[in-house]
């Protein structure tokens, strides 16, 4: 693969006595400048492209939030593909696809500070998918050839799950009627299995799960709701309730409507729990916290392929600024969304102009200079509203970009390998796996700290499904369809086979670890899923250098 490269200017003698470094170096920058163009610039293309073709959460999770959680995996695929001729893709995809079920969960239980519930279907429905994924991948590479259309299948069976994501809602809904019983009941309410949402006669649960599909604060027909999910009301809201029918004027309906809306959250926070029709989670945190870490509306938490959660956030962010002026709900709204820009613009990149505050912001500032200087002039950032409309630039750009830069990375991490002797799979599995996936790791990380685990695990295999379908499908299908017509893909490590076989058994000891803890995210499980990681990368090592059978030529040596 060294050899498909331009060459290096340091000669083999050069970088075995030390210049080594600087290319590991440089891998490690090329790393933080992916994760950079994702978050700041394609990610928030993507979420523009979405509302334009008003795709709903779920498809847009499934097909363009993955595309841009998973981008450098792709372009290292495909430099893998076309350029390597190597298992330098096929490595960095199965070493992501393991450090994102058993490194992010792991991370997740560890450090999110609390005990996460989970939800059985989105995990079962996300690991079923991953599983046939796996499976079909295995078929295909086990003759170490891949045909044409062993390509276009995998490709079909992302289009497969793009459907599912989009009929979610009613597979869900069949799912939960079937393992539905008394423990769905919240505060003693009757049951009511007709209902269009699926969720319980909560009526604040109603009006959040009523809000989730859309991304703005939409408006609500408060009376509506609540004649159609009654509960037991106290004397003022019953008050309250009177107030917000046809019979008085329309000033004095929305006043009221805003209090009992206020009243009903109130009420939600004072029983510290909610169910929002998938599981309980506690509310341990200020809706402030939501924004400060990051999960506004372009930020990457925003990449969970089960986007739901983020979306109550919001809705939940919206009722918490009704509270501090209930008469003029419109006008707060406004204001909440000019507040989650401006977080964005302070989230965002550093611009080369603006010196930061704190001696460690100058730090990351000067570190980021160079980076922030040449995206500066060729990306626009069209979080900014007077860069908004120039969106499909941003996405066109910051595309380009993270190709030239995983071409760098790549042609760096083929060097180091190449000068320590070591095959390009373990370095794709290792080395070009965690830097990948790193960004992924803190989305889910910042995620999984205010309790949304189920945005948090789905991030990570949804992900998944994406790099092992599109990741290695694609390129494929455009070597053996579009540039060379009936040829074969061919794999030279035969030990891959046994690295997607550990990958699929990742994925049972995973669900059934979860399944064991209680469908509950906590430290116990975060530490099993590291050990379990750790024991992949020695097996996968070990048998790439053919200590339990061989499965790898030696590598060339220039004399």
């Amino acid at each position: 693969a060294l050899h498909e490269f331009p060459n290096d200017i340091f000669t083999n003698e050069d970088r075995r006595h030390g210049a080594v470094v600087l290319h590991v170096l440089c891998a490690v920058y090329m790393f933080y400048a992916l994760a950079i163009v994702c978050d700041d610039f394609f990610v928030p293309s993507l979420e523009k492209i979405c509302e334009r073709l008003h795709l709903s959460e779920d498809v847009a999770g499934a097909t363009f939030m993955a595309a841009g959680s998973s981008a450098p995996e792709l372009f290292t695929s495909v430099i893998g593909v076309f350029i390597t001729k190597g298992d330098v893709g096929v490595g960095t995809i199965v070493g992501s696809a393991v450090f994102n079920i058993l490194c992010i969960i792991g991370v997740c239980g560890l450090f999110a500070g609390q005990v996460v519930s989970l939800s059985s279907w989105s995990l079962l429905r996300d690991s079923i998918y991953y599983t046939l994924s796996v499976v079909a991948l295995i078929v295909f590479i086990y003759d170490e050839k891949v045909s044409w259309w062993e390509s276009l299948v995998l490709v079909l069976m992302y289009i497969i799950y793009i459907l599912i994501m989009k009929y979610n809602s009613t597979i869900h809904h069949l799912f939960e009627r079937k393992t539905k019983n008394s423990a769905n009941m919240v505060n003693g309410l009757a049951n009511n299995t007709e209902m269009d949402d699926n969720s319980n006669c909560d009526a604040t649960v109603v009006l959040l799960k009523k809000g989730n599909f859309h991304r703005k604060a939409s408006v609500i027909m408060v009376d509506e709701l609540l004649s159609a999910y009654p509960h037991q009301l106290s004397f003022s809201e019953a008050g309250l309730r009177i107030m917000i029918t046809s019979h008085f004027p329309p000033k004095t309906r929305l006043s009221m409507a805003s209090r009992m809306l206020i009243n009903e959250r109130q009420r939600l926070i004072n029983s510290r729990t909610y169910t929002n029709g998938e599981s309980e989670v506690a509310i341990k945190i200020p809706i402030k916290h939501v924004v400060e870490n990051g999960t506004g509306p372009s930020n990457s938490g925003e990449r969970g392929v089960n986007g739901t959660r983020r979306d109550e956030d919001i809705a939940e962010a919206g009722n918490e600024t009704e509270n501090e002026n209930e008469d003029n709900e419109n006008n707060e709204n406004d204001e909440e969304e000019e507040e989650d820009d401006d977080d964005d613009d302070h989230e965002g990149p550093y611009t080369p102009f603006d010196l930061p505050t704190g001696k460690i912001e100058i730090l990351k500032w000067l570190f980021t200079w160079p980076l922030s200087f040449v995206l500066y002039f060729t990306v626009p950032n069209c979080n900014k509203p007077h860069l908004e409309k120039w969106f499909m630039v941003t996405f066109a750009s910051s595309t380009l970009w993270i190709a030239a830069f995983s071409y760098m990375m790549v042609w760096m991490v083929t060097i180091i390998g190449y000068t320590l002797g070591i095959p390009d799979v373990i370095m794709g599995i290792t080395f070009l796996a965690a830097g990948t996936s790193v960004p992924d790791c803190m989305a889910s990380l910042i995620v999984a700290r205010q309790g949304m685990g189920d945005m948090a695990v789905s991030n990570s295999i949804g992900s998944n499904v994406f790099d092992i379908l599109i990741g290695l499908g694609l390129p494929w299908a455009l070597q053996t369809l579009a540039v060379n017509y009936g040829s074969y893909i061919r794999l030279n490590s035969r030990g891959l086979i046994y690295s997607v076989g550990l990958l699929l058994a990742s994925v049972f000891v995973t669900v059934f670890g979860v399944h064991m803890n209680k469908w509950k995210l906590d430290k116990k499980l975060g530490c099993v899923c590291l050990s379990l990681y750790g024991i992949f990368l020695c097996f996968s090592i070990m048998t790439e250098f053919n200590v339990f059978t061989f499965v790898n030529l030696p590598m060339c040596r220039d004399h």
